[in-house]
C-alpha cells in the first residue's frame, strides 16, 4: 500500500465530505472502489482494504480533529481566513496539520512534503507554494504544539 496514495484519496474523501455532506465512510468506500475499477495508483484488491483502512483512520482524524485543526491553522493564515481559501488547499492544509500535531507515526517534515506535492497536485500553479508557506511557519512550532494539543 502506497500512504501517497492514500492522503491523495483521504484529501479527496475530505472534499466530498464537505462539499456534497458524506460521511466518512461513504467517501472513502466511492474513492476506494473508483480507484480499484480504473487501477488509479495500481491498487490491487488485496491491498483495498489496508488502503480503506489507512485512509478512513486519516479522514477520521482530520474529522474528529476539524475545530482544533482549524483554529491552529487560522493562527498560521497570515492574513487570510480558513472559510475562504480554495476547498482544495482548505483539505490538504488540515490533513498535514492532523499528521503534523496528531499523528503519532508521521514526522513532521514528511506531512509537509506531502502536502507540498499533494497541492501541486490537486491544486492550483500557487498552491504548492501557498502550502509550504503555511506549513514551514507550522513546522517550528510543531513539537510545542504537540503537546500542547495531545
Amino acid at each position: 500500500m502506497k500512504r501517497r496514495l492514500g492522503r491523495e484519496l483521504a484529501v479527496q474523501s475530505l472534499y466530498q465530505m464537505e462539499m456534497n455532506e458524506v460521511a466518512a465512510f461513504d467517501a472513502v468506500s466511492m474513492l476506494i472502489s473508483e480507484a480499484g475499477d480504473e487501477n488509479e495508483g495500481e491498487v490491487k484488491l488485496e491491498d483495498a482494504d489496508r488502503l480503506a483502512e489507512y485512509v478512513l483512520g486519516l479522514v477520521n482524524g482530520v474529522w474528529t480533529h476539524k475545530t482544533a485543526i482549524d483554529d491552529l491553522l487560522g493562527a498560521y493564515l497570515k492574513g487570510w481566513q480558513i472559510s475562504r481559501l480554495s476547498r482544495v488547499d482548505r483539505q490538504i492544509l488540515r490533513l498535514a496539520a492532523y499528521e503534523m500535531i496528531f499523528a503519532e507515526d508521521v514526522p513532521a517534515k514528511v506531512a509537509v512534503n506531502e502536502a507540498i506535492e499533494l497541492s501541486k497536485h490537486f491544486g492550483t500553479d500557487e498552491s504548492g507554494k501557498f502550502v509550504n508557506g503555511v506549513l514551514g511557519k507550522m513546522i517550528q512550532d510543531a513539537d510545542e504544539l504537540k503537546k500542547k494539543l495531545n
